[in-house]
């Protein structure tokens, strides 16, 4: 059996993948060096948020929906009107030193809906509420050391718009805070009383343990990722129980100047609410503003 090379351009076709195979260690090598220097800014800039005081920040991701339909007969509904607009507001200020730290957080979320059936302007047809979520809580900690923190946290859940703290929780509570890398915090307070606030007198306060997670990164192309789960457990559970959690993610994919796409999805599950899971998505134009 013979091999035969066929010459391009003076080149054999192994000279070529040599060549390629060469290029794709030096983008490795790259990728390796960009890597180390991320994380060196990253170093710098919690040093610079230690000596300078607050890091704030907000993120917003608004979401929109309209399609109208004029006699077309082979619709369900040849003259439907439907509008959506669901919008995500997330907000934090965060201060650290080399002795304690201070996170207050901020989210809500609201959205309206309308649909027209038949393009009349009735009362059924006007924008209704869809959703209302007011989610806030404050985290301090005094650290015993780089990793390790003694901490309080107060988190508050209700809506804005209509029945405020109607259902309402909220928790207050001590334990210890673990931030393992940069970014990650980790809350674990087998002390926290988890008050309940409306109208059903099935659900009464409890004392149980309360945890949550917070992880923000950032990944190739500017893409932030921020994940955050909370929840809490009663020492004494009965029916209808106080158990509930709460996971939200939210993506944002930069294009220019702070403006991009935002994603934002949560899950919850808390029977005070409601009984089962509840979630909502919401993908739009994302705004952005400090770290």
């Amino acid at each position: 059996m013979f091999h035969i090379l066929l010459p391009l351009n003076g080149q054999t076709v192994d000279e070529y993948r040599e060549q390629r195979r060469d290029l794709r260690n030096k983008v490795k090598n790259l990728q390796t060096e960009i890597s180390k220097i991320q994380t060196s800014i990253d170093t710098l800039t919690d040093k610079i948020d230690i000596l300078t005081g607050w890091r704030l920040g907000y993120n917003g991701v608004f979401g929109f929906k309209v399609s109208s339909f004029n006699n077309w007969i082979k619709g369900g509904n040849p003259n439907a009107f439907s509008s959506n607009i669901t919008s995500v507001i997330s907000a934090h200020a965060h201060k650290k030193t080399d002795v304690f730290f201070w996170r207050n957080n901020l989210n809500i979320n609201l959205g309206w809906q309308k649909l027209d059936l038949n393009g009349s302007d009735d009362e059924d047809s006007k924008f209704q509420k869809i959703a209302d979520v007011l989610r806030m809580n404050s985290h301090f900690g005094s650290r015993l050391n780089e990793k390790f923190a003694l901490s309080a946290l107060v988190e508050f859940n209700s809506a804005v718009l209509e029945n405020f703290n109607n259902p309402g929780v909220l928790d207050a509570g001590v334990g210890f805070t673990w931030l393992p890398i940069q970014n990650m915090v980790l809350v674990v307070h087998p002390v926290n009383y988890h008050w309940v606030f409306g109208d059903n007198p099935d659900f009464n306060n409890a004392l149980g343990a309360k945890f949550s997670g917070d992880y923000s990164f950032k990944l190739p192309g500017g893409i932030r990722w921020r994940t955050t789960l909370s929840g809490f457990y009663p020492y004494i559970d009965k029916m209808p129980s106080l158990r509930e959690y709460t996971w939200t993610n939210n993506v944002s994919f930069p294009v220019w100047k702070g403006i991009g796409i935002g994603v934002d999805y949560s899950m919850r599950n808390a029977m005070v609410e409601f009984d089962g899971l509840q979630y909502f998505f919401v993908i739009g134009l994302s705004y952005r503003i400090g770290s």
